[in-house]
């Protein structure tokens, strides 16, 4: 089975080549790392291309933002499994696609996973886990998703369903997992293992205007794909996570 791991970046030289060397670290053989770059200047395209033996497919042009980018890897992927890796994290550990692989394997009517994520603070310290353990397609309406590192889901789901929505800056992964997960109930299987170690600082918690954005986009998410909530049952998600900081 052929699992295609997309890596989007743009201005990020700093953490590039950890998110391309876990990929290639990974136990497992079968994988496909496709790089999408937005148009990089900080130096980041001389990392990719003095590494370029390192990973399978390398795009570099200007995008419509993150979730453009994402779509465009999806669409170039071959695998029967599609993930997305950040290019500031890293898997957990080498044996992690190996894991999914495995759950696919055991299960062929599965069409997608989930797992637990670890997130860095600004120090590099681990600040909080977050776990998919109780999670259920009910707690959307409470604006909480599972992780959308850990989701790895066979291509042809997004052939039938639909790739990101770009009128969402920040939420268009809610929205997407919302759309699979609630509306088209997609199976899906936990698996009870860390599987991403996330920094943080990316598009979604960056500062309090972003965390504004992303809750607005949330009820809209919500909203278009007729599940029940508000602003204030949105808000309930912030007593749900003082459990998971360390």
């Amino acid at each position: 089975m052929l699992i295609s791991i997309i890596t989007v970046v743009f201005n990020n030289s700093n953490t590039i080549l950890n998110s391309i060397l876990s990929v290639k670290s990974q136990t497992y053989s079968n994988i496909e790392h496709i790089i999408i770059d937005g148009g990089s200047t900080d130096g980041t395209l001389d990392i990719l291309n003095e590494n370029i033996n390192l990973f399978n497919i390398l795009i570099t042009e200007k995008d419509n933002g993150l979730y453009d980018a994402i779509n465009k890897g999806i669409l170039l992927a071959n695998g029967e499994i599609v993930g997305i890796l950040n290019s500031d994290d890293v898997f957990y550990d080498n044996n992690t696609i190996t894991d999914i692989a495995s759950i696919f394997n055991k299960n062929s009517n599965l069409d997608s996973v989930i797992g637990d994520i670890i997130f860095l603070n600004h120090k590099g310290k681990p600040h909080r886990h977050y776990s998919s353990k109780n999670w259920t397609p009910k707690k959307f309406a409470y604006g909480l998703m599972p992780p959308h590192p850990t989701f790895y889901c066979k291509r042809q789901i997004f052939m039938k369903y639909g790739l990101y929505r770009l009128d969402y800056k920040i939420a268009a992964d809610y929205e997407l997992l919302i759309r699979f997960l609630y509306v088209n109930k997609i199976t899906y299987a936990y698996i009870p293992k860390i599987l991403v170690i996330m920094s943080l600082g990316g598009i979604s918690t960056k500062n309090i205007i972003s965390k504004l954005q992303i809750n607005k986009e949330v009820l809209s998410a919500c909203k278009i794909n007729n599940i029940n909530t508000n602003i204030f049952k949105l808000f309930t998600k912030y007593i749900f996570k003082l459990k998971e900081f360390l």
